[in-house]
């Protein structure tokens, strides 16, 4: 069984991923939007755009909901 602190290190690098692939999310929708929007590109991208911003957010929703539960169990 791996040491507490090994497994806590994990977790923090984890959590980060997740805010990082947030942050990432966040930008990438802001802007593909803001560019779709100035060269009149067909809505159907802009919701390619959201689906991808969805599954991003459900993504790093999901890592940050079981980094949750395993702190909250290895305590």
């Amino acid at each position: 069984m791996a040491d507490p602190e090994t497994r806590d290190m994990a977790l923090a690098r984890q959590a980060k991923l997740a805010a990082l692939v947030m942050c990432a999310t966040i930008l990438l929708w802001v802007v593909l939007g803001w560019i779709g929007r100035e060269y009149g590109w067909d809505p159907r991208y802009a919701f390619l755009i959201d689906f991808a911003a969805l599954a991003g957010f459900a993504w790093a929703l999901i890592v940050t909901f079981r980094v949750w539960r395993r702190g909250k169990t290895s305590r």
